[in-house]
């Protein structure tokens, strides 16, 4: 018998509802759905949780397949987090380029560097979308980082792909108007989180 009908079982046996069970293993009604669906397997805390509400062993609640399959399971979820979390630590780093001076303003038949604050030879709604483009980045990069402590896949996601999209932004940005330091530190956090979602694939 497999994990998702064991657990239909178990809980059919103490006539209980899955919001009952939720509420019972501290998880949400959606979780015990997937878990007794099929479409998932609780992870070793909640494992151990169940065991114990039904008084009955991990060994009598998985079978050896199962265990290698949550495994796995669990492995790919955390190495999706790390890549999540790395992914938003690099968008908040992107903070550097409203301080450091990595934008080109042309003086005195010299070209010097400067912040993005600093920069007077550009339009002063060219410099606004500068800002709002790296603001936005940080922004997203600073959800990210708080989603990740909570367990919410979905989240990670949309926050890794918004990441993702701002940084080919940017780099576009900064290399059409001609401010390639800033381009080029957009692009290298881009590769980086290119390289760490499809090695997580």
């Amino acid at each position: 018998m497999e994990f998702n009908e064991k657990l239909q079982m178990l809980r059919a046996d103490k006539n209980m509802t899955q919001e009952e069970l939720a509420k019972e293993l501290y998880v949400s009604r959606t979780a015990v759905s997937k878990w007794e669906s099929g479409r998932g397997y609780p992870n070793i805390e909640s494992l151990k949780s169940i065991a114990k509400f039904f008084n009955i062993t991990i060994d009598e609640l998985i079978c050896s397949e199962e265990v290698i399959a949550l495994a796995e399971h669990n492995i790919s979820n955390s190495n999706k987090n790390h890549t999540a979390l790395v992914c938003g630590i690099l968008d908040c780093l992107n903070a550097l380029l409203l301080f450091l001076p990595l934008f080109g303003e042309s003086h005195t038949g010299k070209v010097l560097s400067v912040s993005v604050f600093g920069l007077t030879g550009v339009s002063t709604w060219l410099k606004t979308v500068f800002i709002i483009v790296i603001a936005l980045s940080v922004l997203n990069g600073f959800f990210a980082v708080i989603i990740n402590n909570f367990d919410k896949p979905l989240w990670n996601r949309h926050r890794l792909i918004t990441g993702l999209a701002l940084s080919m932004a940017g780099t576009v940005l900064f290399m059409l108007t001609r401010q390639p330091y800033a381009g080029v530190f957009f692009l290298c956090f881009l590769i980086i989180k290119g390289i760490l979602v499809l090695k997580n694939k």
